[in-house]
């Protein structure tokens, strides 16, 4: 079977679809992350850093057309999804990208934020996701950044989508979370056993990552395909957060229940190694607890199936996220862990490829003048996007 690939016009028109370029434009910067003894290498993150090294050839032999001078950049992976990038990054040519962190040469690190400032574009095709740092250094820096994370050959023909059709579904969903006051969920476990969920939308706008980044200052994932919302964490004095009730998680066999309180999970309960390692790891790592996303994706309407990665699967369907929100507006940022490397940011997707134990049967958002708009049922949107 022939692996998928972007033909360079494919690779360049999805620049011009993604970023919609202007002659103000003149830098565009490629990221990857390299394995170490820490975090060993493995096929699939090695094909994806072959990829960025030939599309950074594909790009520079079409520079003219593409109107940038484009680099590629390298460095040691941070330990952790979502957490802060290293302070220098290397450059290095397409043609002897290093296998290793230990082949980087040190003294050859440009300051992150001095290369970021310098690329108006740039692209994060990295084995652990830098969505939040770099959303984060987007604010200031204004450059606009797609991100990546565990992208795979599989998840090319997601690039190809309509996606006038994706923004118009994302933008109805953004537009619905702007106006709800909560979200309410109600799962079925094993076809019999009911856990409900009341996500605390108060004080919080919607986000749309719908494939355009068009504007400075803004990063997000490619491919894309979702509307998201950090639930409200309860910063305001006096106003606690009225997110609580219980999310089953299913851990390959065994289910785990999170008892949520105050937009945090405070126990867990459950089956099996899955229950006591997520109990350990709330104990040690209370701001894993955290719920900071409540998403909506859209793509499994669209005819996308899942790959096993979180970048493409969370834009198929209903996911809940814990951890790490300031990326995305919430208050919950990395000085909440214990170190760099316990940062996460972790969405629980509901597929029945991905949770067969765990059916969302009904979730609804409540507006701010209390209609109640009936969003999914049974892992289903209903006709949400005929409105």
């Amino acid at each position: 079977m022939t692996t998928p690939r972007l033909e360079p016009k494919e690779l360049l028109a999805l620049i011009q679809r993604v970023f919609a370029p202007t002659s103000a434009d003149r830098r565009l910067a490629i990221l990857v992350d390299l394995p170490d003894e820490r975090l060993p290498d493995h096929a699939d993150w090695a094909a994806r850093r072959a990829m960025a090294a030939e599309w950074a050839i594909t790009l520079a032999g079409h520079r003219e057309t593409l109107g940038m001078d484009v680099s590629l950049y390298a460095y040691r992976h941070v330990g952790t999804n979502s957490g802060d990038l290293p302070a220098s990054l290397v450059r290095v040519a397409p043609d002897s990208l290093p296998a290793h962190a230990g082949a980087l040469d040190a003294a050859r690190g440009e300051p992150t934020d001095e290369v970021v400032g310098a690329h108006s574009v740039i692209l994060a095709p990295t084995e652990l996701s830098a969505t939040a740092p770099l959303k984060l250094l987007a604010r200031t820096h204004r450059f606009r950044a797609a991100t990546m994370p565990g992208f795979a050959s599989s998840m090319i023909p997601a690039l190809r989508l309509d996606y006038g059709e994706v923004k118009r579904r994302v933008r109805i969903l953004k537009e619905l979370l702007d106006r709800s006051s909560r979200a309410e969920l109600r799962f079925e476990v094993d076809g019999r056993d009911m856990h409900e969920l009341t996500l605390d939308l108060r004080h919080r706008t919607g986000h749309a990552s719908d494939g355009a980044l068009e504007t400075p200052g803004t990063a997000g994932n490619l491919p894309s395909g979702e509307a998201y919302i950090v639930p409200y964490e309860g910063e305001v004095a006096g106003e606690p957060s009225a997110t609580r009730g219980v999310l089953p998680v299913q851990f390959g066999p065994d289910l785990v229940l999170f008892h949520i309180e105050g937009n945090r999970a405070l126990r867990v309960s459950g089956e099996g190694a899955a229950a006591a390692e997520q109990s350990a790891w709330l104990e040690r790592e209370p701001a894993y607890g955290n719920i900071a996303e409540l998403g909506l994706g859209v793509l499994a309407d669209l005819g996308v199936l899942p790959v096993g990665e979180i970048l493409l699967d969370e834009k198929l369907g209903l996911h809940v996220a814990f951890g790490r929100s300031d990326h995305f507006g919430g208050q919950v940022g990395a000085a909440a862990f214990s170190s760099p490397a316990a940062v996460v940011h972790i969405d629980r997707v509901y597929l029945p490829e991905l949770q067969p134990r765990v059916v969302p049967c009904r979730v609804d958002l409540v507006l701010d003048d209390g209609t109640v708009i009936a969003l999914m049922r049974d892992g289903r949107y209903g006709d949400v996007f005929s409105r």
